[in-house]
């Protein structure tokens, strides 16, 4: 039987964790991430799990600590943030183009500089192109059961890809929120053992891993890696219909809440989706037609599902937590992709917003609603929420 805990971000994460009990969790702290790791060791230090924990000197010995365990056959599991997971890049490609089912909470944070240690998705948008399947969490019980759904997606034999799991620092990682805790039992069988087909210790089978590839090979296997990316986005669905029947909830690309007749939608991922559908029950009390569109998976990304499910709308916002300098925002990037060849598109407003962990208040977001629905915006202007001296 469930039950329903108090927990932060961080130890519903470790929680999971725990629950899965991984060969190896490879541990280095970095703030809001630190969290995570310390519950985990302390789950360590009680006899909870029987894990390998090894304490490295680095967030880069963590994801090598964690290949090299993969490699070698085990489940590995570290986590990291901001600067932490850019110390790890080099690391990173190493990991998907050996095929590495490693899993990676991943506590969104700015990066440097200047030094800041609040939310934004800087981070993980760095790394979005770098073969990790992204799985988007708006809350504690989300970025809980996204671990299970992200180790069993990771591991099965079309994928075999790294996974990250982002929830936003401190917001979601230190807030506290009331939380349904299934049973260890269930939880350690859905994952079930991980059954690596080739491991760098069969000698009976022996193996090569990251060996050099020039020209004549190392456009087949890049090709590889992309063909199972796209292979995840099919299989995160059955896994998540198996996952549902221990939870009853459902894991969709995307969630949409009051979206089939919206007339105006924000797109918006993680913490700030909650602030939204506040705003959005205030609004439609006064008999406006709005919306919102949640990605869950970013990597993959689903552009046909989203095509469909903003086809006919007037107006759309793109709410980013993160810039690309020079080029349009990520995620924003990605729905303008989507929709290219959507006869009836909507109309798309791109807004960055809370960088370095400001607060975007739901008067703000409301804003954001009146402004598409008069329909008397610029679609070329990037609207900045929250910047002093700025209007929306």
């Amino acid at each position: 039987m469930s039950k329903i805990m108090p927990f932060t971000g961080a130890q519903a994460v470790a929680n999971a964790m725990r629950q899965i009990n991984p060969d190896v969790v490879a541990v280095f702290p970095i703030t809001p991430q630190t969290e995570i790791m310390m519950q985990f060791a302390k789950f360590h230090a009680d006899g909870d799990v029987d894990t390998e924990l090894v304490r490295v000197e680095s967030e880069h010995s963590a994801m090598s600590c964690c290949v090299g365990a993969s490699a070698a056959g085990a489940r590995a599991i570290t986590a990291t943030a901001s600067a932490g997971l850019a110390l790890m890049w080099e690391i990173l490609g190493v990991a998907s183009g050996s095929r590495l089912p490693i899993v990676m909470p991943v506590v969104n944070r700015a990066l440097s500089s200047p030094i800041n240690i609040h939310c934004d998705h800087s981070d993980a948008m760095g790394c979005r192109d770098h073969g990790w399947i992204q799985i988007f969490n708006e809350n504690a019980q989300e970025a809980y059961e996204s671990v299970f759904l992200a180790v069993k997606l990771a591991e099965h034999p079309d994928v075999l890809l790294p996974a990250m799991v982002c929830l936003d620092g401190f917001i979601t990682s230190h807030g506290v929120q009331n939380m349904e805790l299934f049973e260890d039992k269930e939880m350690k069988d859905f994952v079930g053992e991980y059954q690596p087909k080739k491991w760098l210790l069969n000698t009976d089978d022996p193996v090569t891993v990251g060996p050099l590839e020039l020209q004549d090979y190392f456009f087949e296997t890049q090709k590889q890696r992309a063909d199972a990316m796209m292979k995840a986005k099919e299989i995160y669905l059955s896994v998540g219909r198996e996952l549902s029947k221990i939870t009853g909830k459902e894991y969709p690309y995307f969630e949409g809440y009051q979206l089939d007749d919206a007339e105006a939608v924000i797109i918006v991922m993680n913490s700030t989706a909650g602030n939204t559908k506040a705003v959005i029950d205030k609004m439609r009390s006064e008999g406006k037609k709005v919306g919102l569109l949640k990605p869950r998976l970013f990597r993959p990304f689903p552009y046909e599902e989203i095509a469909k499910a903003l086809s006919g709308k007037r107006y759309a916002a793109i709410l980013d937590r993160a810039e690309s300098y020079g080029a349009n925002a990520p995620l924003y990037g990605e729905i303008k992709n989507a929709l290219y060849e959507v006869q009836e598109k909507p109309k798309l407003k791109s807004y960055i917003y809370g960088l370095g962990g400001r607060n975007i208040f739901e008067a703000e977001i409301e804003n954001v609603f009146e402004t598409l629905l008069s329909g008397d915006f610029d679609p070329m202007e990037v609207g900045h929420i929250g910047l002093r001296g700025e209007s929306q």
